[in-house]
């Protein structure tokens, strides 16, 4: 199983990364993460471990976890890639909306350069489509930020299979960050789609832990990894957790190799 995977077609990112979304209050991820320094040495720590994909967003916290891994971790390590989101809007740990509108993707754009430290964002994500805005015109913002060298490449999250296709043809997509585990599959011809053009895709819920729900026990972790990883070449793994154990098994999932019959096994039994 190839450990690696070329974003973009020129960032090698290691693929069991980090997703920082649980470096937040709770409920809700909402407010800045209680013991901020421990937080920092977590990430500090993942980096250590060979970690070098971490996936953050605007509407963490909101602002806050962006400025965490700033804090943390710039100047970044030669390697390591940040990836970011734009496109949602957080008032309340209940109260999160999209916001897709041009003059609001470029602001937060902005706001993310400057709380992480950095003159180019490696990877921009559109969080969610906004209903009340043309896709397109969400999509051709990131493509123009693109243009301008605020960000480098263009991913996209929370979309379907037809928004892909239409992104397509508005500018190169490197990822797609949509919900996908082992026994959530309704996104295997995204997957597909994607694997076959060589666009990374980020599944967000690794460990089928619901939304703002506690992290999934230790002994499920490495199967449920191992299995993402063997399903397609092109899948980063992004599992979250404020724990440095949790954070090592995670990491260790990497090394867990399936035979195809395990696999096979894995994916008829969690059916």
């Amino acid at each position: 199983m190839n450990t690696t995977f070329l974003l973009g077609g020129d960032l090698p990112v290691n693929r069991l990364g980090y997703g920082a979304m649980r470096l937040c209050a709770q409920p809700g991820n909402f407010g800045r993460f209680p013991d901020w320094e421990a937080g920092k040495r977590l990430l500090r720590r993942a980096v250590e471990l060979g970690v070098n994909f971490i996936d953050t967003a605007h509407a963490y916290g909101p602002s806050c976890n962006e400025e965490l891994i700033g804090e943390a971790l710039a100047p970044y390590a030669s390697g390591v890639v940040i990836a970011t989101k734009g496109g949602v809007e957080k008032t309340a740990p209940d109260k999160v909306f999209p916001d897709g509108r041009p003059e609001t993707l470029r602001r937060r754009c902005e706001e993310s350069l400057r709380l992480l430290r950095v003159e180019r964002i490696d990877l921009y994500q559109l969080h969610r489509p906004d209903p009340n805005v043309p896709f397109a015109d969400s999509v051709a913002t990131l493509a123009a930020l693109r243009r301008e060298g605020k960000i480098r490449h263009v991913g996209l999250s929370n979309v379907t299979l037809p928004q892909v296709e239409e992104a397509c043809g508005i500018v190169p997509i490197t990822s797609v960050q949509n919900r996908y585990n082992l026994t959530e599959r309704a996104d295997d011809p995204v997957v597909d789609f994607c694997a076959a053009r060589g666009i990374a895709y980020l599944p967000w819920g690794p460990l089928a832990a619901k939304p703002f729900a506690p992290e999934a026990p230790l002994a499920s972790t490495r199967g449920a990894l191992a299995w993402l990883l063997h399903r397609a070449p092109n899948i980063i793994a992004i599992p979250g957790t404020t724990s440095p154990a949790h954070l090592e098994e995670n990491i260790a999932a990497s090394r867990v190799s399936l035979s195809d019959e395990e696999f096979a096994t894995l994916s008829a039994n969690a059916s």
